[in-house]
């Protein structure tokens, strides 16, 4: 009887969660997503899987951030014709950032093969288009919270509440091979305690193995009470100086809506009388409506705001909804005034690039980070410190004002993963996922110097393939290799 997972994504960096895990014969996988950051690590998303997508049984989802569901169309365009299994505030807002991820696949696509057709070279096919979205959207099987499960035979599954964005969940998933019963915990990417709108992350006490991410395991995140302090004055000192425009590049899903509500709280005290807010991204737009519909998920203090506040819905007043090309394309003739929230994320797609190639030039404007920028993205461009930017083929002086708010961050730091993973009982073995590489190495040597470490503790690489029947001990093999 074999009992094994072996990790193909994510590994010793942030994006492409992918885990696969072989149980009594049954293949399930943990996640599917796109990889995101420069043109090479996109590129990789055309290498062929690296197994038979037709051989996988099941797939369980964790949250429908793109670079844990981007390649499940193409998954399943390759032959996956098993059921996906996720939340079903997940389904819907998967519904909505799949059909967008074609789309850009498409627009990216064409952008290449002008540029193949010129060098003589053969046209590329988009990963996946709209159609292999609605297909891949017949196969997602909606759970709740605390529902158990059986996808495969000898694989029980929990879904958490993970505490990230709407139905984002950690899994738990309770392994029978007939001779041995293991529990797998997998965090998923996890939120944070006390944040806005959400529920803080569920605590888990059982475990055989905890698979944790480990985005901001080198670092702590500013406290909410001084990330709100400096959001109010980088607001003041905008007005102060001749009040240009703000840029909030930020992920449609989760940031947006925090976003929205946090500038309905705070609007007095902010003085954002004085601004017109625009949430420049038809997305958002869409995944703000799957937020108000799935309002039993949210926290208490968001129920009761929303209670206490008739008619006043906290996410969808004192902000101009900005749906059509050309009312985007408009707000680059306003010269101050305005925050403007747009997508994507990190800079390197979407209307906030049109955006930053208008205002970004302008030492009176400024640009507020406030989530992770992976490797070579603009926006990580931005965060360190560059002079320049190219943007539409245009090099762009930077002279707008830079700033970096870490304390939004959805993604757990430190001391919040730490104070998860210590909820265990026994400290179990413990393998890190979604992580660069100098942050994964400072979260493990602060575990290993603990009083009480982990049992076992390690950095999963590509292809690493674990022997889950050896647990507690970590039977790590040759990178790609099967048990012999």
């Amino acid at each position: 009887m074999s009992m094994t997972l072996t990790f193909w994504g994510a590994t010793e960096e942030v994006t492409g969660s992918c885990h696969l895990l072989e149980l009594n014969g049954k293949r399930l996988l943990l996640d599917c997503g796109l990889l995101q950051g420069g043109k090479q690590q996109e590129a990789r998303n055309r290498e062929p899987f690296p197994f038979d997508p037709a051989s996988l049984d099941a797939v369980v989802l964790s949250h429908a951030h793109i670079d844990h569901s981007g390649r499940l169309p193409l998954l399943v365009k390759q032959g996956f014709s098993g059921p996906i299994y996720t939340h079903s505030a997940t389904l819907d807002l998967c519904a909505i950032l799949l059909k967008d991820a074609a789309m850009l696949q498409g627009r990216d696509t064409e952008r290449q093969n002008k540029k193949r057709l010129k060098q003589g070279l053969e046209p590329l096919e988009a990963l996946f288009d709209e159609q292999d979205v609605d297909i891949a959207m017949t196969r997602f099987i909606p759970l709740e919270y605390g529902m158990r499960l059986d996808p495969v035979p000898g694989v029980t599954i929990t879904l958490r509440d993970a505490g990230h964005i709407l139905g984002s969940a950690l899994l738990e998933l309770e392994l029978d091979d007939g001779q041995r019963q293991k529990r797998l915990v997998f965090s998923g990417d996890l939120g944070r305690a006390g944040m806005p709108i959400l529920r803080d992350p569920d605590l888990v006490e059982a475990a055989d193995l905890v698979l944790m991410e480990s985005t901001y395991g080198n670092r702590l995140h500013r406290s909410w009470e001084a990330t709100l302090e400096e959001l109010k004055g980088i607001f003041a000192k905008a007005i102060s100086d001749s009040r240009g425009n703000i840029l909030i590049p930020a992920f449609s899903v989760g940031r947006a809506q925090e976003l929205l509500y946090l500038f309905h709280l705070n609007a007095k005290d902010w003085d954002l009388s004085r601004w017109t807010i625009c949430l420049d991204s038809p997305m958002a737009i869409e995944a703000t409506k799957v937020y108000i519909r799935h309002f039993p998920l949210m926290d208490d203090d968001f129920k009761r705001f929303v209670r206490q506040h008739p008619g006043k819905h906290p996410l969808l007043t004192d902000v101009a909804f900005i749906q059509s090309t050309d009312e985007s394309i408009a707000l680059n003739e306003v010269h101050q005034g305005l925050i403007i929230i747009a997508g994507s994320g990190m800079c390197n797609g979407g209307r906030i690039r049109c955006h930053l190639e208008h205002n970004l030039y302008r030492p009176e404007c400024d640009v507020i980070i406030c989530g992770y920028q992976a490797e070579g993205t603009p926006g990580r461009a931005l965060v360190d410190g560059v002079d320049k930017l190219t943007i539409n083929g245009q090099s762009i002086d930077v002279r707008a004002r830079i700033h970096t708010v870490g304390g939004l961050s959805a993604h757990a730091d430190q001391a919040e993963l730490l104070r998860w993973y210590h909820h265990f009982e026994g400290r179990p073995p413990l393998v890190l996922v979604h992580g660069e590489k100098e942050a994964q190495e400072i979260l493990m040597a602060t575990l290993e110097n603990e009083p009480e470490p982990p049992k076992a503790i390690s950095a999963a690489s590509y292809g690493d393939h674990l022997d889950l029947a050896a647990l507690p001990r970590l039977s790590w093999l040759y990178q790609g290799k099967t048990p012999g």
